[in-house]
């Protein structure tokens, strides 16, 4: 219910995660896949937009190759964001990416819009 918290507390635009993956372990898939039903439960009952992005989406948005590594992805979030370190924990990294891809997604299709004559 932190997550709830938070978005109350913050009134985000938008909610961008890591669309489901095929992961090894099936108890990290399931726990990931809760996590990731929470975060669409709480957005969608604030009327909050959700968008949902695969992993080689963000991996192209952030590094501009889709099949980067783990570690080549965190590097370029240290990059861009302007940070000493890479985000710890991995996760934060991860979500840091996310939100990096969903910033350019959203500002291609807006640039793409305008090209065509759409407000």
């Amino acid at each position: 219910h932190r997550l709830v918290e938070i978005i109350s507390e913050h009134q985000p635009d938008a909610v961008a995660i890591e669309q489901p993956f095929m992961a090894k372990n099936v108890k990290a898939a399931l726990a990931i896949g809760k996590a990731q039903a929470v975060a669409i439960l709480a957005a969608a009952n604030k009327g909050i937009p959700i968008y949902e992005y695969t992993p080689a989406q963000i991996k192209q948005r952030v590094t501009d190759y889709g099949a980067s590594t783990k570690e080549q992805v965190q590097e370029m979030v240290r990059l861009q964001l302007g940070l000493a370190e890479v985000p710890q924990p991995n996760d934060a990294a991860d979500a840091l990416a996310v939100a990096i891809c969903h910033l350019r997604e959203t500002h291609l299709d807006s640039l793409l819009a305008r090209q065509r004559g759409e407000k």
